[in-house]
């Protein structure tokens, strides 16, 4: 990974991509997005109304982030794709966020309608980043239907509930050759760090600064968290080990050698 994060034609020096909704106010708003350090942030179309003046589309723009607009609310491969083609439309943008939901209660991505939908979007020229289950298989068909980027959950949507299956979400980055980014469930900064660590390009996240407490602060600490993940995942950390290893080597200790003891 390099130090600038890369989806086709959307950039950001940030690895930290923001969720809009259930803001209290715009300028609650605006000083999370300065806190975050995010270039980069999902709006639902259905949201936003391009010609109010002082909109949210006007906020992002002022501010330079990239509207990344996305289906949400979507419960068919028909609907997301109409509710697409009218962002692309209202925005003037080949990216989107496809979401297509398969379940009322656990808010759980329909994976068939989905791939059904990023076929569809695919093949109308745009660039999907495809929010799905944490299932290899169904990342790797998303993949291989042409999506610019893989967005597997940590936990249902707004659960605040973390990463249930770290090991699924490392399978699919190591197996992936498109971005992976950790999508749906962290409640905090340090399950940011552990989707970084475990090697995704990027993290999503709504609920978990949206919900807070202090919002700005909590936006902030995403922002450290994620910078964090990415590093260590570049350090590289020591492998796991059943038994205790000195982390000083007793080899060529003077005083393990010794006739008489050393004082």
């Amino acid at each position: 990974m390099s130090d600038t994060f890369q989806v086709a034609s959307i950039s950001s020096p940030s690895r930290l991509v923001l969720g809009t909704g259930g803001f209290r106010s715009f300028d609650l708003l605006r000083s999370t997005i300065d806190a975050s350090a995010s270039t980069i942030a999902t709006v639902a179309l259905r949201r936003v109304e391009v010609s109010r003046e002082g909109s949210l589309y006007d906020l992002l723009s002022e501010m330079r982030v990239q509207l990344l607009p996305n289906t949400a609310g979507c419960y068919s491969a028909a609907e997301a794709v109409q509710m697409a083609e009218l962002a692309r439309e209202a925005f003037g943008t080949d990216a989107v966020k496809l979401e297509v939901i398969g379940d009322d209660q656990t808010l759980l991505p329909d994976t068939t309608e989905t791939l059904k939908a990023a076929e569809a979007l695919v093949n109308r020229g745009f660039e999907v980043w495809a929010y799905t289950s944490d299932d290899l298989i169904a990342a790797l068909r998303l993949e291989q239907a042409g999506c610019a980027a893989v967005m597997p959950l940590g936990a249902p949507i707004g659960t605040g509930l973390g990463i249930s299956n770290p090991h699924a979400i490392a399978m699919i980055c190591e197996r992936l050759q498109v971005p992976v980014l950790l999508d749906a469930g962290l409640g905090t900064a340090s399950e940011a760090a552990l989707a970084m660590e475990l090697g995704c390009d990027a993290v999503l996240a709504a609920s978990a600064i949206n919900r807070a407490l202090d919002p700005v602060l909590m936006a902030s600490a995403f922002r450290d968290g994620v910078r964090a993940g990415y590093a260590a995942h570049r350090a590289g950390r020591i492998p796991a080990r059943l038994h205790a290893e000195a982390s000083s080597p007793s080899m060529g200790r003077p005083d393990l050698f010794a006739e008489t003891p050393l004082v």
